[in-house]
């Protein structure tokens, strides 16, 4: 989700996931990885003798063919505005080792939902600002994108979409999301329906804000990232 590519196969796996996050993902190095893939010599432990591990413990075929269905559907499901679309990709990716869990799609709504109950006619202001301090999937940025492009008076002060979507990730939505993983995740999917979207990051960063939010320190780091913004 945050970095494959259709290129992405079993044999150049490894050289295109960042160490770091492959680790965080998985449990296992990057070496480890390709001692399972590749093979070689190790030591037994019980015997101090040199063994050799021919490898290949996943199967090509089956890992390349999941690795196209996966960037298949992710590129189907792109376009979070097609309302036909009754899932989406994150409907596709179990629970991770980390702590980091997706939030359904419904619950998402039902939030949004409330935000304009509370907050009467928020997503008709072009002056009006959203954020996520703590973005996992990035699905509650792209609902209030949607809201937001949908509005009547939106599409009246922006009668162009390109410069209605422009204005909105532009100046009207922030996200900071706790790991890099989290964060390729996040911005993958909040802009992946536009190429010309895919650089405007600026509004979205990485920081992990619990220890903030704890020791009141939240608007400092806001205002490290995003003030001028």
């Amino acid at each position: 989700m945050a970095y494959g590519t259709d290129e992405l196969v079993l044999a150049n796996f490894d050289t295109t996931v960042d160490k770091d996050v492959f680790y965080e993902v998985t449990g296992i190095t990057l070496d480890e990885f390709r001692f399972l893939r590749d093979g070689g010599d190790y030591t037994d432990e019980a015997t101090g003798e040199t063994q050799h591990f021919d490898g290949h413990l996943f199967d090509e075929v089956v890992f390349n063919d999941s690795l196209r269905e996966f960037m298949r559907k992710r590129t189907e499901l792109a376009n979070y505005f097609d309302e036909n679309h009754e899932e989406d990709i994150f409907d596709y990716i179990p629970p991770q080792k980390t702590n980091q869990i997706f939030t359904p799609r419904w619950v998402v709504q039902k939030m949004v939902d409330e935000l304009e109950e509370n907050n009467p006619g928020c997503f008709d202001d072009p002056d009006k600002t959203f954020a996520d301090l703590y973005m996992k999937s990035g699905l509650y940025i792209t609902e209030i994108v949607k809201r937001l492009y949908k509005s009547e008076k939106m599409k009246k002060l922006f009668p162009d979409d390109h410069d209605r979507i422009q204005h909105i990730i532009g100046k009207q939505v922030y996200g900071i999301a706790p790991t890099q993983i989290i964060y390729l995740i996040a911005t993958n999917y909040i802009l992946g329906f536009d190429e010309a979207l895919k650089s405007e990051t600026s509004h979205f960063a990485m920081y992990d804000t619990a220890e903030a939010a704890k020791n009141g320190t939240l608007q400092q780091v806001v205002d490290r990232f995003f003030e001028g913004k």
